[in-house]
């Protein structure tokens, strides 16, 4: 037997909010800062079909000293276009600083940024593309059905640095 999962929808009235905005918002990326943001970005180009988007960025500069409050801060990097985006779509940003501050292996629980999602079409094909070019698991597959949504197959995997990805399909 599936295990279900049921959601409650809060009581918030997100008409409300939309309608009281005081900023108009577009999402346009998330960054992961990486040791190593060349082999980051292989990674996640060779697993997920991510492609670089707009020229290597190598920067350093006052503004963004300013901006980070980083000190003689300098960041290489560049931008991937996620699957299933077109030139306009949000962007995965995988920089490294030449300065870095490391930390252990995130977990799932910790406050913050928990992990990137994405939709596969096989999530048992998916992880072991992922453990093949250097990632790992974090915990097990799964399957649970969603209350008015569906079922989902789902895993996390970490991608080369220890960072959490999930891999899910819908069905």
């Amino acid at each position: 037997m599936r295990p279900r999962i049921a959601f409650r929808l809060p009581c918030v009235n997100v008409r409300k909010y939309r309608l009281n905005m005081p900023i108009r918002a577009k999402y346009v990326h998330t960054n992961i800062i990486a040791r190593d943001w060349r082999s980051l970005v292989q990674f996640y180009c060779e697993v997920f079909g991510c492609e670089p988007k707009g020229p290597e960025r190598d920067i350093s500069a006052t503004w963004l000293d300013r901006v980070n409050s980083v000190p003689n801060a300098r960041l290489c990097g560049v931008h991937l276009r996620l699957p299933g985006y077109d030139d306009d779509g949000p962007t995965l940003e995988i920089f490294s600083y030449d300065q870095l501050i490391t930390r252990g292996l995130p977990r799932a629980n910790e406050c913050g940024f928990g992990h990137i999602a994405f939709a596969v079409d096989d999530v048992d094909r998916a992880l072991e593309a992922v453990i093949a070019a250097g990632g790992g698991a974090v915990g097990e597959i799964a399957s649970a059905e969603v209350e008015g949504v569906g079922l989902i197959r789902l895993v996390y995997a970490r991608d080369p640095e220890g960072n959490i990805v999930e891999l899910q399909k819908w069905s």
